[in-house]
């Protein structure tokens, strides 16, 4: 018998964890500016959309558009910003960042978990960017906190990589496989069946929920859907 799949829909502010939560949703990923892709959010909203729902939220860390973590500089203000996000209330972290060799950025991945202190986070959808996803994953394996990876199972989206995330769902468990798997990234309602079968049970939507787009809010009717969908 399935159990009942984690539905995570991201939100820009506290409207839109209104609307996710009316609507059935899980847990939230929140995230500033989704025209770079998603960047880290204002403390002051991190604490607005504690105040208005209590879902389990997933804040970004991630200065800039890339996968890089930056300068030297760069990486000490995103370890105040955690501290900061912190104290306005963020228990639950994403983030992700490679070296210019398409390998993890250990130093700064390392860095940035000792400030959570044991928080879960989850590596984001750099790893469809990396250039060994297995490698990654098992140089990343034990690092505190890390509880699940974000991925398309390609760079193009959930349409190439279906194979991929099924491949990696049905080695949940092994060495480098221990995290929840999370599929996001041009996730479409025609997937799951699949991916639902092949054992995967927590799934990541963003635009697919936003009739008007990024413009617009989160839709409570579109994310009823998905959660009908993933319930059926």
């Amino acid at each position: 018998m399935q159990t009942r799949a984690v539905l995570e829909v991201i939100a820009l502010d506290a409207e839109d964890a209104l609307a996710a939560r009316a609507g059935g949703a899980d847990r939230l990923e929140v995230v500033a500016d989704m025209a770079a892709d998603g960047l880290t959010p204002p403390a002051a909203v991190v604490a607005a959309i504690r105040d208005a729902v209590d879902l389990p939220a997933r804040v970004m860390l991630r200065p800039g558009a890339g996968f890089a973590a930056g300068t030297a500089e760069d990486v000490a203000a995103l370890v105040r910003q955690a501290r900061e996000l912190r104290a306005a209330g963020a228990e639950e972290f994403v983030f992700g960042f490679l070296a210019e060799d398409g390998g993890p950025d250990l130093a700064v991945l390392e860095r940035v978990a000792a400030e959570l202190d044991g928080r879960p986070w989850t590596f984001h959808r750099a790893i469809d960017r990396a250039a060994d996803r297995e490698a990654l994953r098992k140089q990343l394996d034990g690092l505190p906190g890390l509880d699940a990876y974000l991925t398309a199972g390609s760079a193009r989206g959930v349409d190439d990589g279906l194979d991929v995330l099924v491949a990696e769902a049905a080695r949940r468990g092994e060495p480098g496989h221990t995290q929840r798997l999370v599929v996001g990234g041009g996730l479409r309602l025609g997937h799951l069946a699949r991916l639902r079968a092949a054992g995967v049970d927590a799934f990541h939507v963003g635009s697919a929920v936003r009739p008007a787009g990024w413009r617009g809010p989160v839709s409570a009717d579109a994310v009823r859907e998905w959660r009908a969908a993933l319930d059926g």
